[in-house]
């Protein structure tokens, strides 16, 4: 991972008179992120997008302390109990979250250890936390020279998971939730899936299901072919679902819950006519800026809940990707693992059974439909899938001849399940669950 923006430079300081401290909008936009994720459980983004430092950041800046933030999160359990030694007494959690940014770059981000210590003094002095201002500098210092061996005593997977989370995935199997922690543990790489018959830009690396993985911090407008629409971003996991839908040219598809658009191009480039719904009018405006981008003429968009709209005619095939407690995405959103909390999938799982059952109704008898969800929870996966049957959809599991590239995400009721501790040796995967149904 890159390093984060260099510590700037303090001025000289006038005779008895202290540095005022300097702007840093790496790290200011960093601590309003996480303070946002640890002390409000919002999502990473949504306390970006609140943070007034990053309203008035260049992009690189924002960059940066996205990566600085998502690191800090990745490791934050870790982060958590190296400082413990370190403290004589519990910190406000502003100043924990000040020194878990100092920690991580220090332990994880290889920043230099003057540049992570007096960055993080800073950062407190602007945010007008200087009395704390002196522990931060004793303790970063302390984890400079000693956090390194610390390190060696953790079992760092466990630790960087909640409890919760991790008894819950012990069900996928014996030794799968450290799997799938090594998998978190390390920023994800870029994955785009290619238009038909267009051209592979250099530096990607073919995966077995055909997705193009390019390594993390990869910058996709950088790629060539991306204003021409070649292509669009997906994780190689996130393919399958569309893909085994198995659409075929003219037929009648809705993509339920539509944003950001990747399933959509997956449904649209077969030639099927597709209605690509989405509720949220902020998802909605990123779903037709992709699909403007890809030039996709043979898309409908359309603003609505999918629990309530209805098409013109019963519809040959359906892709509902449901909203979700998004575990299996931990990869690339690491604030999962830190704001979703179980008492949500009661919520979560509600608001999926409404949805397949509308799904159900949307369908002509003998069409097709793909429940699926980007989540690890047995509660929105196989627990969905038998509700869907108690509803009268027929289960049409899919065949190992679909799976060739992926047999050991092939349950054996026929579903699909993959978790970030596949594909170790190629860059891990997201976590999806997916189920085929036939409406009798």
């Amino acid at each position: 991972m890159n390093t984060p923006a260099r510590a700037p430079r303090s001025p000289k300081r006038g005779k008895g008179r202290p540095a005022p401290p300097q702007p840093d909008p790496t790290r200011d936009i960093a601590f309003d992120i996480l303070c946002g994720v640890v002390e409000h459980r919002r999502m990473l983004e949504n306390s970006l997008s609140r943070s007034a430092e990053a309203h008035k950041a260049e992009p690189r800046d924002r960059a940066a302390a996205h990566r600085l933030a998502a690191a800090t999160l990745r490791h934050m359990g870790t982060l958590r109990t190296v400082l413990e030694p370190f403290l004589r007494k519990e910190p406000p959690e502003p100043v924990r979250v000040a020194l878990m940014i100092g920690c991580a770059q220090l332990l994880f981000l290889e920043t230099p250890p003057h540049a992570a210590v007096g960055t993080t003094v800073s950062l407190l002095r602007r945010r007008k936390l200087a009395p704390f201002a002196g522990l931060a500098n004793a303790v970063l210092r302390k984890v400079a020279a000693e956090g390194q061996n610390v390190l060696e005593g953790l079992d760092q997977a466990r630790l960087n998971i909640p409890a919760w989370l991790w008894s819950s995935w012990s069900v996928l199997g014996r030794g799968v939730p450290r799997a799938i922690a090594e998998g978190i543990s390390h920023e994800a790489p870029l994955d785009i899936t290619l238009r038909p018959g267009a051209t592979l830009p250099e530096g990607g690396i073919v995966l077995p299901n055909g997705s193009v993985r390019y390594p993390a911090g990869t910058r996709v407008a950088d790629l060539a072919g991306y204003e021409e629409g070649a292509f669009w971003v997906q994780d190689a996991a996130a393919t399958l679902p569309a893909r085994l839908l198995n659409v075929k040219e003219g037929e009648k598809v809705a993509d339920l819950c539509a944003a950001p658009g990747g399933k959509t191009a997956q449904l649209a480039v077969t030639g099927a006519q597709v209605a690509a719904i989405e509720n949220n009018p902020n998802r909605m405006a990123r779903l037709k800026e992709n699909l403007a981008r890809l030039g996709l003429g043979n898309v409908t968009t359309l603003q609505a809940d999918a629990g309530t709209w209805q098409p013109d005619a019963p519809l040959d095939a359906i892709l509902l990707d449901a909203p979700c407690s998004a575990t299996g995405t931990a990869r690339r959103h690491p604030d999962v693992l830190w704001v979703k909390r179980p008492r949500d999938l009661t919520t979560l799982t509600a608001g999926q059974d409404r949805l397949l059952e509308a799904a159900k109704n949307m369908l002509r008898p003998g069409g097709r439909l793909v429940y699926a969800v980007c989540s690890l929870q047995q509660e929105e996966g196989p627990d969905r899938a038998r509700a869907a049957e108690a509803m009268g959809l027929v289960p049409d599991p899919f065949t190992p001849e679909e799976l060739t590239f992926l047999p050991e995400a092939r349950t054996p009721e026929g579903w699909l399940r993959t978790h970030p501790g596949m594909w170790a040796d190629k860059g891990s995967m997201d976590g999806f669950f997916a189920a085929r149904f036939i409406r009798p």
